[in-house]
């Protein structure tokens, strides 16, 4: 383990005004979406798609880092440069996405476990050879407003995350951690502080267990938000309060750096909300950012449509998204930018 690598690669993550551009989507996802387009998800359209994200015009300014997929980091721009190179070579690291999806946690139903351990030590060196710089892995907890999820799944999805973190320090690859409470379903604000409240707890007691360096380490966590179907939404106030009263007391002051996931959200709304933590952050020890993948790529893909002629105009809405989220990340973004 290089400590001082993971130090410097974590803060470089979080470096101001940046964050992460998640481009991870499974294979399925991809498939999804590219759907709602009219494009036929095959090997070449999902390079073709990827390269106008990496090419776009100053994302660098806005964009630290980039998670691939296990197809991305072996794919290759349209001049064969690999892709962990083209982006190295614009000064953002590369990433990749190590867990296997989540299934059915065995006699917990409705609960879910997240796959991927077995030979994780050989992948994580190949990755390393191919050019990452760090890594992220999910787990996925499902709520309602009663019995979900149980306090076994949120030890078992943490213990897994603390053995993954730890592999991945060894292999010198910064860990991100991403401890997601879905956004769907009918909970409340409350509720879903509740949850996200005893994950992070739980989180980080197994980290610490493991002998994790917390200095080399990012969180990848959900804001506090109600379900989708709750009757009662939240403002941006009520969601950057409660995720940073919820950050304060269970994420250690040693970890450079918080790198919200949207869950869900509209692109503006991710944006709002982030940009309201930032606005009442105070003297909170962490950088407060942001690893969007829909909330960043929904609107290139409506600008896109799998056409060559449209690539200049999606790289163009690509570079004004990354930008306004870099605004947010310093607290100076206002819906009304997205007019302008």
């Amino acid at each position: 383990m290089n400590t001082d690598e993971l130090k410097s690669v974590a803060a470089a993550i979080v470096a101001r005004e940046k964050g992460i551009l998640a481009a991870d989507e499974s294979s399925p996802t991809i498939k999804k979406r590219f759907a709602s387009i009219g494009v036929e998800s095959t090997e070449e359209n999902r390079r073709r798609y990827r390269e106008l994200l990496f090419t776009a015009e100053g994302i660098e300014r806005h964009i630290s880092g980039v998670i691939l997929y296990d197809e991305t980091i072996r794919q290759s721009s349209k001049e064969g440069v690999p892709f962990p190179q083209v982006l190295a070579g614009r000064g953002i690291i590369p990433g990749i996405k190590v867990d296997k999806s989540a299934k059915p946690l065995a006699l917990q139903p409705g609960n879910k476990i997240t796959e991927g351990l077995d030979s994780l030590r050989d992948r994580l060196a190949e990755y390393k050879q191919l050019g990452a710089k760090f890594a992220k892995w999910r787990a996925v907890m499902e709520i309602d407003e009663h019995s979900l999820p149980s306090a076994y799944a949120i030890r078992a999805n943490c213990h897994a995350l603390a053995r993954y973190a730890a592999l991945c320090q060894e292999a010198s690859l910064v860990p991100i951690v991403e401890p997601e409470v879905l956004m769907d379903g009918a909970h409340d604000i409350g509720r879903c502080e509740s949850i996200t409240s005893a994950m992070l707890e739980t989180l980080f007691g197994e980290l610490d267990a493991h002998g994790v360096v917390f200095e080399g380490a990012l969180l990848k966590p959900n804001m506090v938000i109600p379900g989708k179907k709750c009757a009662l939404q939240a403002s941006s106030q009520q969601v950057a309060e409660a995720t940073i009263r919820c950050l304060r007391r269970y994420v250690p002051a040693a970890v450079p750096g918080i790198v919200f996931l949207s869950g869900g959200q509209s692109p503006e709304e991710a944006t709002d909300n982030l940009n309201a933590m930032n606005v009442i952050r105070g003297n909170c020890p962490w950088q407060l950012s942001f690893s969007y993948g829909r909330a960043l790529q929904e609107p290139v893909l409506a600008a896109w449509k799998g056409e060559e002629k449209n690539v200049a105009e999606a790289q163009r809405v690509f570079s004004r998204r990354c930008q306004l989220n870099g605004l947010a990340r310093e607290g100076l973004y206002n819906r009304s930018m997205e007019d302008s």
